[in-house]
C-alpha cells in the first residue's frame, strides 16, 4: 500500500471559513486521522467500510454530507459531479470483500474532495443559488442510488442463479 497523501487536508488558507475548516477536519477524520508504522494514516471511513454490508453505505452518507455543504458554499456543478465520483468510485470498490477494504484506506475521497472544494472555492462561487446546486446535488445522488441498487439487484440475482446452477449440477 502507497504512502497515503494529503489532499489538503489541515493545510491553511487565507479567508478560510469556519465551515471549510470544519469539512476538512470531518475528511481528515475519516480519511487520516489514525497513525500506522511507517508513517501510513487511515481513517474511520476505512474501518467503518470493515463493517459487512452496511459499512460503506455508512461511510458513503458522510461523504455525501461534504458534498451536500459543498454545494451550499458554492461549489460548480463540475465540482459536486467530480465528488460524487470519487465517493462513488470509493463506496463501489470499497464493497468489494478485502480488496475493497484495502482500496478504502488508500483512496482517501474525502480529502480529494476537499482539494477539489478548495479549488473550486478559489475561483469563486458558481452560478446559482445554493437551493439549485442542491437540487443538482439530490437528482445526481439519486439516480446514482437507483444506479448502484440496479447493479446489485443484477449481481444478487446472477449469484442466485450460480448457487442454483451449482446445486443442480452438482
Amino acid at each position: 500500500m502507497a504512502r497515503s497523501r494529503d489532499y489538503g487536508a489541515g493545510k491553511r488558507r487565507s479567508g478560510d471559513s469556519p465551515q471549510s475548516r470544519r469539512l476538512r477536519g470531518l475528511a481528515r477524520l475519516l480519511d487520516s486521522s489514525i497513525p500506522l508504522p511507517g508513517g501510513y494514516r487511515i481513517g474511520l471511513d476505512g474501518l467503518i467500510g470493515l463493517i459487512p454490508g452496511v459499512g460503506d453505505a455508512i461511510g458513503a452518507s458522510f461523504s455525501t454530507y461534504i458534498i451536500l455543504e459543498a454545494a451550499r458554499m458554492g461549489a460548480s456543478r463540475t465540482t459536486l459531479l467530480r465528488m460524487v465520483g470519487n465517493v462513488l468510485i470509493d463506496t463501489i470498490v470499497g464493497a468489494v470483500p478485502i480488496l475493497g477494504d484495502l482500496f478504502d484506506f488508500a483512496w482517501k475521497a474525502n480529502q480529494r474532495n476537499m482539494a477539489l472544494l478548495d479549488g473550486a472555492l478559489e475561483q469563486g462561487p458558481a452560478g446559482g443559488t445554493p437551493q439549485q446546486r442542491l437540487g443538482f446535488v439530490g437528482i445526481v445522488l439519486l439516480i446514482a442510488l437507483v444506479v448502484l441498487i440496479a447493479v446489485g439487484v443484477y449481481l444478487f440475482i446472477k449469484l442466485l442463479l450460480a448457487i442454483a446452477a451449482a446445486i443442480g449440477g452438482g
